[in-house]
């Protein structure tokens, strides 16, 4: 429907993708990915453009202005090329085989990601950015060889192509499958060569948090008692909480620091690394019990409540880096704001938060951002920690009233079935670490909302949220109002309609997480047997028997020009990894032997990766420790369940599965072990559990961490 305010308006205006929206008063005719577009590509055998980006890329704002936004620009592309719009979110699938045709032919990738593609979708050309006067020599150069030089372009297409179809191709390990913590010994002496032992994190910028590195090395570290490692787990996970990239005055972390030193962000906000980075501070206040990793918890939690909960149910993905046009404009304050509101109080809430030239970054702003300890700060300014505490607490609270009133970044309000697992399972997490059923209220919930309109015929999901919602689970009490974000956008996802797009292996794989992080804090059997359908249809749709590793797509989508397996862990864990991690769960939850030796099959494909690049594959490390050193079920059976789980959650003992229940159980771990008003602990290893225990020091003495070969002191 065309605006009329508006000079220009493309179809992208039917379209529910916040990011599609931003584009549909282009000039540039923008078509969204769908079958019509293409046939109509190659009907005027015109070359496509598939521009890939997402709604709180800050440099595809600008390309979007600086030449999507022109005239001339967009005269070209019209003339020449059928021109579609993609969001990432949306369409991982397309996105990844046109980045990885970008990453063949430059070396490098990144968003906006811009493929130019024959009419059938093979990749001819492609970058990320482009300034305006570059994008028109290119748009020119390429309309000009199709013209004249056709067969050249075919040429390059179909080896390209081929290019594509190889990348990341799995190369089956034949050997036996046997399994040792000598791999992992040699992954993390070669991986920690890359440490920054000064500023946390890797020896490099720009630096990204990467959660399941520091999950993984966190576990490492607890089995090998390597105390010289969990220094610098700490290291990194105090350094990224009292740095800019934290937001120390709303919480929740920025995507990235662009810096060394975790001081200037790129300021978008993502659901999934917020989500990946609760789990990862809870697991490191059960391993450690500082608080800083507690505070850091309640602070994001209280962030996505605030400002990414959807008063409906589900998450929304994210919040842009740029307001009014500005980046970062939203969450920077200059010196005089600050003076002229704390007056008194002004210098020490400054040496707190390096209002000084440690704080600096440009145009007369300051990024807030921790550096000394609060009793280094007391003793300096003369009061107790207790009154450092009171005051830091009253400014906070302040400076966010203010910034309420500011006129806040975009919200992309997409409801993403992958990116909601992670962060049920991050809401789980922190009830299991902290015992607050609120937590608790909001996992089970919004996991409830997710299978409510994410999930059809029993086992089939899609990957965004569907307008079709259960009005019992709508009005949930824990389920929050609108936020301010987005009151008054008229861009709520809910109001356009069903985006029906089928669940990709991720939306699989990290709900199957979520289930099983729901049952163990709830013992309801009736998420683990949720997810064990998922993992059924999982195996039937998406597994290749050759390799025995899964597609990205299952087989019952339409076919791109390549179908890809996603194996590498990145910002987010690789799908294929999340899936092994599961089958291995599920294999000891429901004593299915097969489960297991489909986790081993995929595991043993990635060995040689996991020792020479451990940052890359570290959720199949955790797979490995998993394999290599002591796992246990812990069953709990009786009238006092809760309680023992409760107290045995106080501990860190990563390498365990939870089961219980208060009455009889049909689960293998469960059957036949209740009786009445008794309650006992089975300590159990392979489905082999030792005599039954009533107190939980019993059944810790069992849980001692030791490794199976080779030592944890190796690694110095």
């Amino acid at each position: 429907m065309k605006d009329q305010n508006q000079k220009h308006t493309n179809s992208l205006i039917n379209e529910t993708s916040p990011y599609l929206l931003q584009h549909a008063h282009n000039p540039v005719n923008w078509h969204a990915w769908n079958e019509e577009v293409l046939e109509k590509a190659k009907s005027e055998n015109k070359l496509i453009l598939i521009s890939v980006g997402y709604s709180a890329c800050h440099w595809c704002h600008v390309m979007e202005h600086e030449c999507f936004e022109d005239e001339s620009v967009a005269k070209l592309m019209n003339d020449y090329f059928i021109c579609i719009k993609v969001d990432r979110e949306e369409r991982p699938d397309i996105d990844q085989v046109y980045m990885m045709a970008v990453q063949l032919m430059t070396g490098q990738g990144g968003w906006p990601l811009n493929c130019f593609a024959l009419p059938d979708g093979r990749p001819i050309y492609g970058g990320t950015y482009f300034p305006k006067q570059t994008w028109m020599n290119i748009l020119l150069n390429l309309a000009d060889v199709y013209q004249h030089e056709p067969e050249k372009v075919l040429d390059y297409a179909k080896q390209l192509t081929e290019g594509v179809k190889l990348a990341e191709l799995v190369k089956i390990n034949p050997e036996k499958k046997e399994f040792s913590i000598e791999t992992l010994h040699k992954s993390v002496n070669n991986w920690k060569q890359r440490f920054d032992n000064t500023e946390g994190g890797p020896n490099k910028a720009p630096k990204f948090p990467l959660p399941n590195n520091y999950q993984f090395l966190l576990r490492y570290a607890h089995y090998t008692k390597n105390d010289e490692l969990l220094k610098h787990i700490e290291l990194t996970l105090k350094k990224m909480a009292y740095g800019g990239i934290y937001d120390q005055i709303g919480g929740g972390f920025a995507r990235y620091s662009v810096d060394h030193i975790w001081k200037v962000p790129h300021f978008e906000k993502m659901l999934y690394d917020n989500s990946q980075l609760v789990t990862l501070y809870c697991e490191a206040y059960q391993k450690t019990k500082n608080p800083l990793y507690k505070q850091i918890v309640y602070e994001t939690l209280e962030f996505i409540k605030r400002e990414l909960t959807s008063p409906k149910g589900g998450f929304y993905s994210a919040l842009d880096a740029d307001s009014e046009g500005v980046e970062g404009k939203y969450y920077v304050w200059t010196k005089a704001e600050l003076q002229k509101l704390f007056k008194e109080q002004f210098d020490l809430f400054a040496d707190y938060y390096n209002v000084n030239q440690r704080g600096f970054w440009e145009h007369e702003n300051y990024i807030l951002l921790r550096h000394d300890e609060e009793e280094i700060i007391a003793k300096r300014n003369n009061v107790s920690t207790i009154e450092l505490q009171k005051i830091i607490k009253e400014c906070k609270e302040q400076l966010l009233a203010i910034r309420e009133k500011r006129i806040k970044p975009g919200l992309d309000n997409k409801i993403i079935t992958s990116w909601n697992a992670l962060m049920i399972k991050a809401y789980a997490d922190a009830y299991t670490v902290f015992d607050e059923k609120y937590f608790k209220d909001i996992a089970l919930s919004n996991l409830e909302f997710i299978l409510g309109n994410c999930l059809r015929d029993g086992s089939r999901l899609l990957h965004l949220a569907s307008q079709t919602s259960s009005p019992a689970l709508l009005t949930s009490s824990v389920l929050q109002t609108p936020s301010p974000s987005e009151k008054g956008s008229g861009n709520n996802f809910f109001e356009k309609g069903d985006r029906s797009v089928n669940g990709f292996l991720e939306d699989y794989s990290f709900m199957i997480e979520a289930l099983i992080s729901c049952y163990e804090i709830s013992f309801e059997e009736k998420y683990l047997h949720k997810a064990n359908d998922l993992m059924k249809y999982v195996i039937a749709h998406f597994k290749d028997e050759k390799s025995g590793m899964f597609y990205f797509t299952s087989d019952t989508d339409k076919a791109l020009i390549s179908r890809k397996m996603e194996l590498s862990d990145n910002v987010i864990p690789a799908s294929n990894s999340s899936i092994a991690k599961s089958l291995f769960m599920l294999g000891h939850h429901f004593g299915t032997e097969e489960y297991i030796q489909m986790s081993k099959k995929m595991l043993n494909n990635v060995l040689g990766e996991i020792e020479n690049y451990g940052a890359g594959y570290s959720n199949w490390a955790m797979l490995l420790l998993n394999f290599s050193t002591p796992f246990h079920e812990l069953a709990i059976v009786g009238k006092s369940v809760d309680e023992k789980r409760k107290i045995l959650h106080k501990h860190y003992y990563p390498n365990k599965i939870f089961v219980g229940s208060a009455s009889e159980s049909s689960l293998p771990l469960l059957l036949n072990r209740y009786k009445k008003d008794e309650t006992f602990i089975y300590v159990c290893k392979n489905n082999t559990c030792l005599a039954p225990v009533k107190e939980i020091d019993e059944a810790l003495e069992h849980l001692t961490p030791t490794l199976s070969k080779g030592e944890g002191d190796e690694i110095k």
